[in-house]
């Protein structure tokens, strides 16, 4: 087994060592992963410059671009072998309902798609470390049960784990996408040189965390796994809008 591992947070980031730790001994691991930290940077690719890749001391790879980079570089030619799986994280902070649509450690996953394994993105719900031992263990079991399940083609599983000790986390909950609120207005300001400036709000409250929800799950105290898919067509609203068109023409 050949695991590919990126995040969004950046090369130094102790998640992405903490994720190396719990893998290393189960595949060969290559670690390809932004030199700063690049969240919210979603599926992104760097298109206006070249990317220099450069191998630090301990073997991981720094890329000057988004974590969608550092994937597609290391499925198309950057190593020297082919790769089984992508895993991306650990993110510290929470990967939630909408949260997914920005989130650079699934979008890394995301870039595995075209893999005959499922990806993997693993989030802790916490800008601290000290509940980072929680999140490697969900994550080296996971993907060490990853084969006794058969899934459909391109497949990206989306993994949260409450901030907690590993005792005191309950199981894991298969969920839904949850939904936020609509986030505050971005604050206007102006910077030392007169100039405006805008600085965004944090991401919106949960409008829907109902049971069967990630957020839902987390808040119980379960580990959140959602199943997620590349298609966003709007299955259910296709004869209505064919009815429309129709009407149109």
């Amino acid at each position: 087994m050949r695991i590919l591992i990126a995040n969004d947070d950046g090369v130094n980031a102790p998640g992405l060592a903490a994720l190396h730790t719990a893998l290393k001994d189960y595949a060969k691991c290559s670690i390809i992963a932004p030199d700063q930290d690049r969240s919210g940077a979603s599926s992104s690719l760097t298109l206006d410059r070249p990317l220099h890749p450069q191998t630090l001391s301990n073997g991981y790879i720094s890329v000057n671009g988004t974590p969608t980079d550092c994937v597609h570089l290391g499925l198309h030619g950057l190593l020297p072998e082919a790769m089984d799986m992508v895993v991306a994280g650990i993110n510290l902070g929470a990967n939630l309902g909408d949260d997914v649509l920005y989130s650079g450690t699934v979008a890394a996953a995301l870039e595995g798609r075209f893999l005959q394994r499922p990806s993997f993105a693993f989030s802790l719900l916490s800008r601290q470390t000290q509940n980072l031992p929680s999140a490697a263990w969900f994550a080296r079991r996971l993907i060490e049960a990853h084969g006794e399940l058969e899934l459909a083609p391109r497949t990206v599983f989306n993994v949260n784990v409450p901030d907690l000790p590993l005792a005191q986390i309950k199981g894991i909950k298969l969920t839904r996408l949850g939904h936020r609120a609509r986030a505050a207005a971005p604050v206007r300001t102006v910077n030392p040189r007169g100039k405006e400036c805008y600085w965004l709000a944090a991401a919106g409250e949960v409008e829907d965390g109902a049971e069967g929800t990630d957020f839902h799950a987390v808040s119980q105290g379960y580990v959140s796994i959602t199943p997620l898919q590349l298609d966003r067509t709007f299955h259910s609203q296709l004869q209505n809008v064919q009815q429309w068109l129709e009407g149109i023409l």
